[in-house]
């Protein structure tokens, strides 16, 4: 891959979704898919742990070409795409040929995918079913990561779920 691709989720989702991988998508895409107004240029999710899921990961991981990301080479670092490599680390930032995708195991303030996994919602994009965070786990992850970006999101999250549950 010679450049950055442009982030393309649907080859992201049905890659993922093609070698069975279990994940909960978190971060801007997942709170999109509940009526959260900012666009995302790439995806963030959290995996299950166990070393099948991550065998199939690590699969899907080499069809899509995943590259370790960095600002200053953007087409990205080579990567051993192996459950191996990926249990080595706690978040990898990489680039695919369907653009960003940021792999968190344990985001800030969760238990990591069982814990997100047990509240999730589930919704249908591109023929293939996704499974979201909610919102609450979003704002708790948001709130403990505490960047400026994350404290606008998190008023933004707030008064959607006060507006969902008849708050005005």
């Amino acid at each position: 891959m010679s450049r950055s691709a442009p982030f393309d989720p649907e080859l992201l989702f049905k890659t993922l979704a093609r070698y069975g991988v279990r994940y909960v998508l978190i971060g801007a895409i997942a709170a999109r898919l509940q009526g959260f107004p900012r666009l995302t240029a790439d995806a963030d999710i959290t995996p299950a742990v166990d070393q099948d899921n991550l065998e199939r990961l690590a699969t899907a991981l080499r069809e899509l070409d995943a590259r370790v990301y960095t600002e200053t080479v953007p087409e990205g670092l080579p990567f051993d795409c192996s459950r191996a490599m990926l249990e080595r680390g706690a978040m990898w930032n990489l680039v695919t040929s369907a653009g960003r995708l940021d792999i968190a195991f344990t985001p800030t303030g969760t238990g990591g995918y069982e814990d997100l996994a047990r509240n999730a919602l589930r919704f249908k994009v591109y023929g293939v079913e996704l499974h979201a965070a909610s919102l609450e786990d979003i704002i708790r992850s948001k709130e403990a990561a505490d960047r400026p970006q994350d404290r606008q999101d998190v008023l933004v999250m707030r008064e959607m779920l006060r507006r969902k549950h008849g708050g005005g």
